[in-house]
């Protein structure tokens, strides 16, 4: 008991110690010091004409900018994770008997496509973070390098509008469309795929493909259009637009022998 309280008294004499020290270190605030003076709010104006602090703020906003990317970026992929996951899951435990009902397959892919919403969701918050990056890589880092020019004269207005007014510049059906060509057109094409398999190879009974496909009251012509209409839509937003380059997106470069 004595020694946790002479620690807990030294760990209390600590943290006075560095509250004095760092009120010491403090520099003396004027007393006439008024934050809402015109000269004290346009202070961070003076970085604009001055170029070493205009360079130094650039490089904390980057590290900024670049924190929030590697934040969302890892939601997207707990989303992937979890589709994953699930998909595989639902495969295992759909084939690993006769008696096993087809349906838990389709309850498979109203969860995967609501994974996928989410995913869209956080990919467009994501694309706010990332196009930052990129417009700071390519106009102040790149040409710091190479000076052959910035890629967007007036970076620093589209940068200072966004910072401004965050806005989402990915519109739904592009974001959706782009997780899908990644990573959800093939989770749901198993599903459907795997689905089809168990209606017909691994069925119990003959009433046929529709008679089999019945789920409840809902008849087999009915589940067989539906799907047919869901997986088409799918396909269509997977290949739309046909030609799409991301600003920032990862893209293969045909030659990169110099990178080796």
């Amino acid at each position: 008991m004595r020694f946790r309280a002479s620690n807990q008294k030294r760990s209390t004499y600590g943290s006075v110690y560095l509250s004095v020290l760092r009120m010491s270190s403090m520099p003396d605030i004027p007393p006439d010091f008024d934050p809402e003076a015109p000269e004290e709010r346009e202070i961070a104006g003076e970085a604009a004409d001055d170029r070493g602090d205009f360079l130094s703020l650039m490089g904390h906003a980057y590290r900024g900018e670049m924190g929030r990317t590697t934040s969302w970026r890892t939601r997207i992929d707990r989303t992937t994770n979890w589709a994953v996951v699930l998909t595989a899951t639902l495969l295992t435990w759909a084939f690993s008997g006769e008696s096993r009902p087809h349906y838990i397959l389709l309850i498979g892919i109203v969860m995967v496509t609501v994974f996928l919403g989410i995913e869209a969701r956080r990919y467009r918050v994501y694309d706010i973070w990332r196009s930052r990056v990129r417009l700071i890589e390519e106009n102040v880092f790149a040409n710091a390098l190479e000076p052959d020019g910035v890629e967007q004269p007036n970076w620093r207005e589209l940068l200072s509008d966004d910072l401004r007014s965050p806005t989402m510049k990915t519109p739904v059906a592009e974001a959706v469309s782009r997780r899908l060509r990644r990573v959800y057109f093939a989770l749901i094409s198993v599903l459907v795929v795997a689905w089809l398999v168990r209606l017909t190879v691994f069925a119990t009974t003959t009433p046929g493909l529709v008679g089999t496909a019945t789920v409840g009251q809902v008849p087999g012509q009915i589940v067989l259009a539906s799907i047919g209409v869901y997986y088409v839509t799918m396909l269509v937003l997977t290949f739309w637009p046909g030609r799409r380059q991301a600003k920032g997106e990862l893209q293969a470069r045909p030659e990169s022998e110099e990178w080796k």
